[in-house]
């Protein structure tokens, strides 16, 4: 019970510094390339996890993930090659970041951090489970491992910093991908990218799902970052 009260209890909202702070390295992490390299390997993780998510949701079997060192990723799933639960599955891997940082952002400002590192380290755990190549499982562990030391080991204001930093990261995150992807496309690189994906299981141009992507991107920043700054 102790620890149920201690995971769902508030905690005082940070200062201002705080939060302008963690967004300032959170942007440091996306915006020059040689660290976004390194950095998008987070955001794959939130990709890929957000078509794995959606496919079990959907009713479909899920196979496996898989993770690369070039930051791409692949998750396959069985089941009907159309329909809802696939074009759900194909649409969710764009928006995730964003909405699982709008959806941190509602935790942070109603004080439940404790709440969103936790429930964060359960997810990668359960991903983990999944993840079918040694670099993904290297990945997702190291990945979880840092949560779950924050979430034990530190006290209350740092996990609070590494808290905002994250959701901060996701909300940032989750623009730059959809920017990538535009170029791509733009070049003829990416036909089999999730935006054709979805043009041909929904017979609707890509560029509406480009339209899509970006609106997610950026309502959740505008909103994210709303809570965030306790606006």
């Amino acid at each position: 019970m102790q620890l149920i009260d201690s995971i769902l209890g508030t905690q005082p909202a940070p200062s201002s510094w705080l939060v302008g702070v963690t967004a300032a390295v959170a942007l440091a992490a996306v915006l020059p390339h040689a660290l976004w390299r390194l950095s998008r390997n987070a955001i794959t993780i939130a990709h890929e996890g957000g078509h794995g998510l959606v496919a079990l949701l959907s009713g479909r079997r899920l196979q496996g993930i898989r993770l690369h060192s070039d930051t791409s990723g692949l998750t396959v799933s069985r089941g009907k090659p159309y329909g809802l639960g696939m074009i759900l599955t194909a649409a969710a891997g764009y928006t995730a970041p964003s909405l699982l940082g709008l959806g941190g952002a509602l935790l942070l400002a109603a004080g439940h951090i404790t709440a969103l590192l936790w429930g964060a380290t359960a997810l990668l755990l359960v991903m983990l489970v999944m993840i079918r190549n040694a670099y993904g499982v290297l990945t997702v562990f190291l990945t979880g491992g840092l949560f779950l030391l924050v979430s034990w080991l530190t006290e209350p204001a740092v996990q609070a910093a590494f808290a905002y930093l994250v959701v901060w990261f996701l909300l940032f995150g989750g623009v730059r991908p959809v920017l990538e992807l535009q170029r791509k496309r733009h070049g003829g690189a990416a036909p089999g990218s999730d935006a054709d994906q979805l043009a041909r299981l929904t017979h609707t141009p890509a560029a509406l799902w480009m339209v899509l992507f970006y609106a997610v991107a950026l309502l959740s920043l505008f909103g994210g970052g709303r809570w965030l700054a306790g606006l």
